[in-house]
């Protein structure tokens, strides 16, 4: 198969998990950009990224770059290009566009200058054009301005991977899929030490902890962009899918999550049960500053209220101090990794991190913190690497 440049999109400080992700798949030429990863590869390694991809956003494509020097300029550019090898004159059509610089500003002006000299370029040939479908288009179209720079990617995801289908419904303030398996892979979990979120919301970081370790493919249960492309290749898909489903197993590690509150743990077991990993996590009510779980040599993911789903801001101290003293008496051999944006709260953990990570939850900038938890003379303590 011919091989063309491709770039995964990703959240900062992801870059790195991403890259691997992609080497493990085959990908040559990788490089790491700005909240993404380039590399080399065909058709199948384009389909197998959108299946089996955790920590990536969006599969693009690129076709063409230019040089664009004004608006007027940019619809000529995009007139010129031959869209009927990309698009039907009775399909839908979609546009991204992002800009930096001085001379485009405003990129949903860019994305409708590009929409009209595409429509205009069918219009001109058929006296019919493609119409706008912003929820589901035939294709989705990504347009890149950086200072007089233009590059065209076609999406071959449309729906951010972020989205994998089991979600449907979700807590207050849920973690997006895609943070909570970089957070999972970031922490070296080996698929194979019990895995507890005492904080499980709508349960996505002990169902994407489940879905790695029974090596379920992310994108299984939902569709693509690429799928309604005029290239699209339907035999080698199914294939794929075939291989990927092939290649599950059964885990040996325990999961568990649990949460004060009641519909959150009715929340997670749905979310479980569409992802079909319901029957290997149990999830339980129960207050995790309360309980005498007593869960050694495991990995403990906390995603606590940073402060913004707290009544008074004033209770976020002593509530990380108690989410400290519980993982000091109850948890021998733990990792602890927990994720917040209150980095002041996080002092109050009273235990010393071994490591610290910046990253973004949504538009919220946060640090993920690694905690040893070993038996010590004073108790338990966080070994200091």
């Amino acid at each position: 198969m011919e091989k063309f440049e491709i770039i995964a999109t990703t959240l900062f400080g992801l870059e790195e998990i991403l890259a691997g992700e992609l080497k493990d798949l085959g990908a040559t030429d990788i490089e790491l950009l700005n909240r993404a990863v380039k590399f080399e590869g065909d058709k199948a390694l384009l389909y197998k990224c959108n299946l089996h991809l955790r920590t990536a956003l969006k599969v693009l494509k690129p076709f063409a770059k230019f040089m664009v020097h004004t608006d007027n300029d940019l619809y000529r550019k995009i007139k010129k290009i031959d869209w009927d090898q990309h698009l039907s004159v009775s399909g839908t059509l979609a546009i991204e566009a992002t800009v930096s610089g001085e001379q485009f500003t405003h990129s949903q002006f860019v994305a409708l200058r590009c929409k009209d000299a595409i429509v205009d370029k069918f219009r001109d040939k058929y006296e019919e054009r493609p119409s706008v479908d912003l929820d589901n288009p035939d294709l989705r179209l990504n347009v890149h301005i950086t200072d007089l720079n233009c590059s065209l990617s076609l999406d071959s995801s449309s729906t951010s991977l972020g989205k994998r289908g089991y979600r449907q419904a979700q807590s207050l303030a849920p973690m997006s899929e895609v943070l909570a398996a970089g957070i999972i892979a970031l922490s070296g979990w080996d698929k194979k030490r019990d895995f507890y979120d005492p904080m499980c919301g709508s349960g996505t970081f002990s169902i994407e902890a489940a879905l790695m370790a029974a090596n379920i493919a992310p994108g299984q249960s939902r569709s693509f962009g690429f799928e309604r492309w005029k290239d699209f290749d339907a035999n080698l898909w199914s294939s794929l899918k075939r291989e990927a489903k092939e290649k599950e197993v059964s885990p040996t590690g325990k999961f568990l999550g649990s949460d004060l509150d009641t519909r959150a743990v009715e929340i997670s077991k749905s979310n479980a049960a569409n992802a079909g990993v319901d029957h290997l996590i149990e999830f339980k009510q129960m207050d995790f500053l309360k309980s005498d779980l007593h869960f050694n040599n495991g990995f403990v993911f906390l995603n606590p209220p940073y402060g913004e789903r707290l009544k008074e801001v004033d209770e976020i101290i002593p509530f990380y101090k108690e989410i400290g003293t519980q993982l000091k008496h109850h948890y021998e051999g733990c990792e602890a990794w927990i994720i917040s944006s209150n980095i002041e709260a996080l002092k109050f953990i009273g235990l010393r991190p071994s490591r610290k990570i910046r990253l973004f939850n949504g538009p919220l900038d946060c640090k993920l913190h690694k905690y040893e938890l070993f038996k010590g003379k004073k108790g338990y303590q966080a070994k200091k690497n």
